[in-house]
């Protein structure tokens, strides 16, 4: 038997093996290139579709959710607005135009406090300074219009008290600054350019403003809270309110080269206003408290000084020397704030209720110390000291 070649074996294999594949693929019919593409571009946007709306309903849902706690927020607000609204009023007075003839008016605002079963309109000096009362017009919440039956003023501090008599008069609840934290939420209202009963929203910027130049006469004694809560002119002795609806300030101030609002506005706290009014109410007049201490005004000029200020001398028989204190003491903080220069101090210590014991945080060789001292007024030792 003749053998053939292995080369005749391989050449066959392959085209049998050829021959084999083009069978299996002729019993399969195949799809134009044009339509299987179709095909796929036809299956592809069902499962994109059903992927891509449950996606969206996803998202929408947690829209809503977060936007439950955003109106959450806002019905927040609402309902303090609401709540202090009939104790804000809008103030209108007719000045005496010194030097000039005629007469000018200015607006402002104010909040109703009660103190002694009496309500008196918290306002600032300014607003109605050198406007006898009947030329001053207070309108409350529901457009009745009132005149103060008497006035009380404060030219260092700015702040001014009118006594009101009338029916239903709501007073504000009085909030407690002192534990006011910088990046708290606030509201201001006021009557900005003459829009009663506006308000606006922002935080606490800052604490312990002082030394400001505010072009008014005799605004000596400072220790703002900052605020960017819009204030413009009409603000001027409106309330400052926490979000419990307590009143935490009175506006006073605003840092602005335009005149309007550019987000810096500066309050007074309440407690240093509450102790300015129930002493005017009380007495007329304010006595302010005393420490008894001489500062070193160069204690801060040097580089490694930058915070405190130091004591140079202290009075005899003062609240300084009964608390302990000593010469060369640098007294850091006072009622929990943190003193910057010898001027930020007196005006701390003026601000502050006499009759109290106040902590002290002092550097004494190179050591901490605390202390704590008990105000009296500076009529106490009939002698004149540096605060």
């Amino acid at each position: 038997m003749r053998t053939l070649p292995s080369r005749f074996l391989n050449l066959f294999a392959l085209l049998l093996l050829v021959a084999i594949t083009q069978s299996v693929i002729a019993q399969e019919p195949m799809l134009p290139l044009e339509e299987s593409k179709a095909e796929e571009k036809l299956a592809e946007p069902v499962r994109t579709k059903e992927s891509l709306e449950t996606s969206r309903d996803q998202l929408y849902q947690q829209i809503l959710v977060d936007a439950a706690r955003i109106e959450a927020q806002g019905n927040l607000l609402k309902r303090v607005v609401k709540y202090v609204k009939p104790s804000v009023v809008h103030i209108e007075a007719r000045k005496n135009n010194t030097g000039n003839s005629g007469s000018i008016d200015e607006a402002g605002s104010g909040v109703i406090v009660e103190y002694k079963k009496k309500f008196y309109v918290v306002t600032n000096r300014h607003v109605i300074d050198q406007a006898e009362n009947g030329n001053i017009k207070i309108q409350l919440h529901d457009g009745r219009i009132l005149n103060p039956i008497k006035l009380l003023t404060d030219q260092e501090t700015d702040i001014a008290v009118m006594q009101i008599e009338g029916t239903q008069l709501i007073p504000a609840q009085l909030g407690d600054s002192s534990k006011v934290e910088i990046g708290d939420f606030v509201l201001a209202f006021g009557s900005p350019f003459g829009l009663s009963q506006s308000v606006t929203h922002g935080i606490i910027s800052a604490k312990g403003r002082f030394d400001l130049q505010l072009g008014r006469r005799g605004l000596k004694y400072q220790n703002f809270m900052q605020t960017d809560a819009a204030i413009n002119p009409g603000n001027s002795g409106g309330p400052l309110l926490n979000m419990r609806g307590q009143v935490i300030g009175i506006n006073t101030a605003i840092a602005s080269n335009s005149g309007g609002n550019d987000g810096i506005g500066f309050t007074i706290p309440m407690d240093s206003v509450m102790f300015i009014a129930t002493q005017l109410i009380d007495h007329g007049t304010v006595t302010r408290s005393f420490l008894g201490v001489v500062l070193d005004s160069a204690y801060n000029e040097e580089a490694a000084n930058p915070h405190g200020t130091r004591i140079n001398r202290l009075e005899p028989n003062s609240p300084a020397e009964k608390a302990g204190l000593e010469t060369g003491d640098i007294i850091l903080q006072f009622n929990g704030i943190e003193i910057v220069n010898d001027t930020h101090l007196v005006n701390v210590v003026k601000l502050t209720p006499m009759h109290n014991h106040v902590q002290i945080s002092i550097l004494r060789n190179g050591h901490r110390r605390e202390l704590k001292v008990y105000l009296t007024s500076m009529a106490s030792l009939n002698k004149k000291t540096d605060d």
